[in-house]
């Protein structure tokens, strides 16, 4: 059956709206907000986490550009000095770690060059995690020292490395 309008003095008259319960426009607003957190946090939480994680890096690697300032130094002297085999001791390691973190820390606030960024920073990982295998009984004894949970907190950061990685790594460019 097909309706057909009435026309009235003032018009076309529609039929009364129907009234929505104060439960399902809860339900409504409820589902338009989690769309819109969703978009927000799709567009913004990986951007965010970059360039915290950067952050991070630049702090931690300006520091030790200065002798005296870093609470290790003497354990990335030690780490260099074992990686190394000797070669690379003293200031120089220090001053290597530091510019290595800081170009990382710049790279990730910024935003450019993030692949080559996060390929140091995979390497930076390997000298800032590697005194848990050459400093094992050092670092706990018999439990984590503050220097061992210093080391161990930086788990987060390979995660969040890996977070930002993913979204890096998403838009490569195809080669042939």
């Amino acid at each position: 059956m097909t309706t057909v309008p009435v026309r009235g003095a003032a018009g076309v008259v529609t039929p009364p709206a129907r009234r929505t319960s104060p439960l399902r426009a809860a339900l409504a607003f409820e589902a338009r907000a989690e769309g819109a957190v969703k978009v927000f946090l799709g567009r913004w939480s990986i951007p965010a986490l970059r360039v915290a994680l950067g952050l991070v890096f630049l702090v931690f690697g300006a520091l030790k550009f200065l002798p005296g300032v870093s609470p290790i130094e003497a354990l990335v002297v030690r780490t260099w000095d074992a990686l190394s085999f000797g070669i690379v001791t003293g200031y120089p390691a220090m001053a290597l770690t530091a510019a290595m973190e800081s170009v990382v820390g710049v790279l990730l606030v910024i935003g450019v060059f993030q692949r080559f960024a996060l390929a140091l920073l995979a390497v930076t990982f390997i000298g800032i995690l590697s005194p848990l295998v050459f400093f094992t009984g050092d670092l706990f004894t018999p439990g984590p020292t503050l220097t061992a949970q210093y080391i161990l907190k930086d788990v987060v950061l390979v995660a969040a490395a890996l977070v930002v990685a993913s979204r890096a790594l998403r838009s490569a460019p195809h080669r042939s």
